[in-house]
């Protein structure tokens, strides 16, 4: 049996360091980045693949996330598994994965939160320009208004705010459109259709891909009564905001004539490049 040596002093736990310090030769905690930044890394690919989701119109199969997404289909199920399960994500019988219903409380109340933020600076260009302005958003296959300041004017344009059109037939919409590449634009009004609402509704995919090259040169969108009767509207896209947007000012064609657009259209773009900053800040 072994005996302890007298002359040895028996192993004494080691006094307590001061906070913050540790013995020589000792390592040091290893914090948990690697975790946490697997955790984030995660957190950025479900949203990513909602937006594609979101892109596509709202469903993609499994290969289909893989090919626009670049992910292995491995992570992808993984993630899409997990949404499916808070109810962002379903799986229809096709095994397509489509947004989900849960997403809808989410959308509103952003919904309610951008228009609230827009309308200041809204209200500012009716002071200006005196016609309704709008604010509309591209959600999936259609153009949503979000926010809405009416014109003082006794005869005056209306639409209600969570309204949602076809993007071809209206000035919002194609201001939106023109912001998308052509093969994304292509596969909207594929899903859609081009409808005519009266007799100036652009109805042509290929008239419609003209419209929106001039558009983009130009820098502002017209809806010349192609939704309604009467009423004329130009608008222009907000850029660098997380979502695709665009506002309009409407009013009746006998009022919002040529000349009246060249002077207000310089007044819009100053309001966007505004409301563009609000928002991304």
């Amino acid at each position: 049996m072994a005996t302890e040596d007298p002359g040895v002093p028996s192993a004494q736990p080691p006094a307590a360091l001061p906070a913050g310090e540790r013995a020589a030769g000792e390592r040091p905690a290893e914090a948990p980045v690697e975790r946490s930044a697997s955790g984030v890394r995660s957190l950025e690919r479900a949203f990513e693949l909602l937006e594609h989701l979101a892109d596509a119109g709202g469903q993609l199969a499994l290969t289909e996330l893989a090919e626009v997404s670049g992910l292995p289909m491995p992570t992808i199920y993984r993630l899409m598994r997990t949404l499916v399960n808070r109810g962002y994500v379903r799986q229809g019988p096709s095994k397509r994965y489509a947004l989900g219903p849960r997403l809808i409380r989410l959308g509103e109340t952003s919904e309610r939160l951008l228009g609230s933020w827009a309308r200041p600076a809204l209200a500012e260009l009716v002071d200006e320009v005196g016609e309704t302005a709008n604010m509309a958003l591209l959600e999936g296959d259609e153009a949503v208004y979000v926010a809405q300041v009416p014109s003082r004017h006794s005869m005056r344009m209306f639409t209600e705010v969570g309204r949602r059109v076809l993007p071809h037939c209206t000035g919002v919409g194609k201001a939106l459109l023109a912001q998308l590449p052509e093969p994304m634009v292509r596969e909207i009004i594929g899903r859609t259709g081009m409808p005519a609402y009266t007799p100036h509704t652009i109805t042509d995919p290929a008239a419609l891909l003209e419209e929106l090259t001039r558009i983009r040169q130009r820098g502002y969108a017209l809806d010349e009564q192609e939704q309604e009767i009467g009423v004329r509207c130009v608008a222009v896209p907000v850029t660098d905001t997380p979502a695709l947007a665009a506002i309009s000012v409407s009013g009746p064609h006998g009022r919002l004539t040529n000349e009246v657009i060249e002077e207000v259209v310089p007044i819009m773009r100053r309001a966007a490049g505004q409301l563009a900053r609000r928002l991304s800040a």
